[in-house]
């Protein structure tokens, strides 16, 4: 299905054991109680809502994580030229970015009031991809960004039912 997310209920009307979002996702969206009443929505009595994502915390800093840039609240719409992608740096295109900076408490609190119930939050400070500038890999798996450490976390994962 290819729509909006915010207009998911106009194209789908099953309901699911499991709905899951993964990292990258919620950033592009500015209503999270909007987003969270979709994974309500299409789960099943008892389903389980299962979400890993990065970290708002390094979302603040600028690209080679030297300042921070953005606010860890959201407020604010971060609107950014890009060159290249995630995927090659180096790629020959240039583009906008709108994203907005969620806190874990907005996305917490966003599924809380859908009426799902929180099972587990858990925090790591690392990221299973090089999808960042300025990583080092301190174990098979495990990037850090060079001159952080362990000192932030990057990711982080939540799992609510229905």
């Amino acid at each position: 299905i290819c729509c909006d997310a915010y207009s998911l209920k106009e194209h789908l009307s099953e309901q699911f054991d499991i709905v899951f979002t993964s990292y990258g996702t919620i950033g592009w969206l500015p209503d999270l109680d909007k987003w969270a009443d979709i994974i309500q929505h299409f789960l099943k009595p008892d389903g389980t809502f299962i979400m890993v994502d990065f970290h708002p915390v390094v979302w603040m800093f600028d690209d080679h994580f030297k300042e921070v840039a953005y606010s860890y609240f959201n407020t604010e719409t971060i609107v950014e030229q890009v060159q290249g992608s995630y995927a090659d740096r180096e790629a020959a295109i240039a583009y906008e970015t709108v994203s907005w900076n969620h806190p874990t408490s907005e996305t917490l609190q966003s599924l809380l009031d859908a009426g799902l119930r929180l099972t587990n939050y858990h925090e790591w400070d690392y990221s299973p991809y090089t999808c960042f500038q300025e990583l080092q890999e301190d174990a098979p798996g495990v990037y850090r960004i060079k001159h952080l450490g362990n000192k932030i976390p990057m990711v982080y994962g939540i799992v609510c039912r229905k």
